[in-house]
């Protein structure tokens, strides 16, 4: 197996990856290596705190909140499977560097539905950066990094080929079946071929109500949301080649597939669907069908003192909707389509780390980024169809270097340059940037670290979503700037042993993301524009806020506690000043979570309780949040479950749980909230309800 170091991580800077792990003062070490993954689990590591694999595995994730949204700074808005939408300190996935073994995701292919589309079961890894704090990623916010299993990462010792089989079911939520096989084909060529399907159900509420904003149950509702009803299809192959003790080649293909007869909007309640659904006379459900294909070629080479990763990808999404059903009333006929959404990601990237000795120890971190998308809407009509593309590319070149004068100081310079091209129905023009990054890292003891750090930022123009028509309706601003700004950020870490065989560890950040000429979507536009609205700079963005967690572990017992915040204000430029101080959307209030843990090895079993708390969120002005009422409740939710790896079957586990275990009724702040007025259909009711109580259990067998 290719060996791997465990340094600092050339994704983050390099103290704040101290937060990241409660044992990393022990394992920090370049000569340390990373065991391999035994148990069908997914490592989760994160800026803002550490969590277990096996408390992971144990959640049986029918959604990717389930596997982020206890991470103190993230959350994942939306309950349909065909809107993940992950947020970073309020900003959602549009500002954020999201890729899957190295291929970028960020497509805007629908405002009414994330851009991410994954199912965790297959993910070996999610990392985190929780804000932007290196040139080498991209987004405004942070990033995340998704990496799927590989062969060589589950068989034992000794073995040659293995395989597991699982089998799930949830009594709100649906079924979930997967079959893997992986094995060596030689001693140097690998593969895995893995199938999941789930049958995805409608979801009865908290409470078994689906009221109004007023607490009144909504005529024709029975307390189950309709339009989640589907199929989702995850496939995945790789193959491996190991020519020699320091290199790997990796080719993987991967079709993600979600099909049903779904809401028309997958971010907005039933109570807006049924609302537009009966002004306008049209069906409630609509055949929906959204494919993801990725062709990814991975490198991989360890030297001495160099490791060096690249990746070169294709990813196809494709959004596709039988629009139809408008014939069913004849004053919308001439809106009854089959609609189509493409978007092409194409990109190739390098990422190296050398570490060198020149009157201080360096440890370098360099490569380039580049990514083309390529966006193609179609709209076929009776009569007619409608056509658009837009085409957007960008390429990074950045360099890092952690110089370590001493065993208790570091400082991480860093520098980025991106040119940025966009051909856009809104902009067609060239940005360039050159940005910055500085940080200071103070270790005093082995136990105790601060950081200071501040990171310049940088973002074009994106081109227009995709399924509302690839900007064949937007309106022209040539004069639309890229956005930039500055992310600072003061760290520490600590741990220590308080009863001589536990130990501690705790944490905060407190941190300020300014964002120069910030960019709306729908800013009003003058009047010689020819356009209702338009995307603008409306003014320079600030939020800030911390994130802290503590952890304790003892033997088998295990338990955290996070707490987070994050606040946002604009000051907006004169043309727009009715948007002065408005707030981000995606705003959350302040939100703790706790985890419980106890594990019996001997007996294989293990107990998990987890909270989640997200305080009230009041009206105030935001941007493109709900227009009559746009306060957000607060809510908590508790989990349970319990695992058993039966010892007597090896490779037999069951797990049990229940998810919302007192059947809270509550949409995620991160989620379509509140209350708008629509000039047509009248008052609308947002609120995009989360499952309530879920009784679920899963059997894998790995052999």
């Amino acid at each position: 197996m290719l060996p791997k170091r465990f340094k600092i991580s050339s994704t983050s800077l390099a103290v704040v990856t101290v937060l990241t792990s409660s044992t990393v003062f022990s394992a920090e070490s370049e000569d340390t290596e990373i065991e391999r993954v035994t148990v069908w689990s997914t490592t989760v590591n994160a800026s803002s705190m550490y969590l277990k694999e096996e408390a992971i595995a144990s959640k049986q994730a029918d959604h990717i909140s389930d596997l982020l949204r206890s991470i103190p700074g993230v959350d994942v808005g939306g309950a349909h499977s065909l809107n993940q939408r992950i947020t970073i300190r309020s900003m959602d996935d549009k500002d954020l560097d999201i890729s899957i073994d190295g291929a970028k995701q960020n497509n805007y292919m629908y405002h009414h539905m994330g851009n991410l589309q994954i199912h965790a079961d297959i993910l070996k890894s999610v990392d985190i950066d929780v804000g932007n704090n290196s040139v080498i990623n991209g987004g405004l916010g942070g990033s995340v990094r998704f990496e799927t299993k590989q062969a060589r990462d589950l068989l034992q010792s000794g073995e040659r080929f293995g395989g597991r089989v699982q089998v799930g079911a949830g009594d709100n939520s649906g079924q979930t079946y997967s079959a893997t096989a992986y094995g060596l084909m030689t001693d140097s060529v690998d593969f895995l071929g893995y199938y999941n399907l789930v049958n995805r159900e409608n979801y009865e509420v908290g409470g078994g109500e689906i009221t109004d904003s007023n607490g009144d149950v909504i005529e024709g509702t029975d307390g189950t949301v309709r339009g989640l009803e589907g199929e989702l299809d995850d496939a995945l192959i790789k193959f491996g080649w190991e020519p020699s003790d320091n290199q790997r080649i990796q080719l993987s293909y991967e079709k993600y597939t979600d099909e049903g007869d779904y809401s028309y909007r997958p971010d907005m309640g039933l109570a807006t669907d049924i609302a537009i659904t009966e002004s306008l006379n049209v069906p409630l459900l609509w055949p929906t069908k959204f494919t993801r294909d990725t062709l990814a070629l991975n490198y991989e080479l360890s030297l001495a003192s160099s490791l060096i990763k690249a990746a070169a990808y294709s990813n196809t999404s494709e959004l596709w909707r039988d629009e139809t059903g408008y014939a069913d009333n004849p004053d919308y006929a001439g809106w009854a389509a089959i609609v189509t959404g493409e978007a092409k990601n194409q990109g190739i990237n390098l990422l190296g780390e050398t570490t060198l000795t020149a009157l201080w120890e360096h440890d370098f971190t360099y490569g380039f980024d580049y990514v083309k998308h390529d966006t193609d809407y179609s709209a076929r009509y009776t009569a007619s169809t409608d056509e658009s593309a837009e085409e957007s590319s960008n390429i990074a070149i950045f360099v890092q270097d952690r110089i370590a004068f001493n065993d208790y100081i570091s400082l991480i310079p860093g520098l980025r340059y991106d040119q940025y091209s966009v051909d856009s129905k809104v902009v067609d023009n060239d940005f360039d940037n050159t940005a910055w990054a500085l940080a200071l890292a103070i270790q005093p003891t082995d136990d105790l670290v601060f950081n200071v750090s501040a990171t310049e930022l940088f973002k074009g123009p994106e081109i227009g979503e995709v399924f509302v028509g690839a900007g064949l309706y937007d309106t022209t601003n040539q004069e639309i700037e890229a956005e930039s700004g500055v992310n600072y950020e003061l760290a520490f870490a600590y741990q220590f042993e308080a009863f001589g065989d536990d130990n501690i560890s705790l944490g905060a950040t407190v941190f300020k993301t300014e964002i120069n000429d910030y960019i709306y979507d729908y800013a009003t536009a003058p009047a010689t524009s020819g356009g209702r609205y338009w995307k603008d700079n409306i003014g320079d963005m600030d939020i800030e806020g911390y994130e802290a967690y503590i952890n304790y572990l003892n033997g088998g017992f295990s338990g955290s506690v996070t707490y987070s915040s994050a606040e946002s204000e604009l000051q907006a430029f004169e043309q727009y000043s009715e948007l002065d101080g408005a707030r981000l959307d995606r705003q959350q209030g302040d939100t703790v979570s706790a985890t419980l843990g106890y594990a019996l090895d001997d007996m294989g079993l293990s107990f998990n309780w987890e909270l989640l708390y997200a305080d009230d969120v009041p009206a105030g002005l935001d941007l493109d949040g709900a227009s009559l009422d746009n306060s957000k409740q607060g809510y908590t939710v508790h989990n349970i479950n319990a695992r058993w790896d039966i010892a007597a079957v090896e490779g037999l586990t069951i797990i049990a749980g229940v998810d919302n275990l007192f059947d809270e009724y509550y949409a995620s702040q991160s989620s379509r909230t509140g209350v708008s007025f629509h000039p047509r259909f009248g008052e609308l009711y947002l609120q995009d309800f989360e499952p309530g109580r879920n009784i679920k259990a899963t059997v894998s067998y790995q052999f």
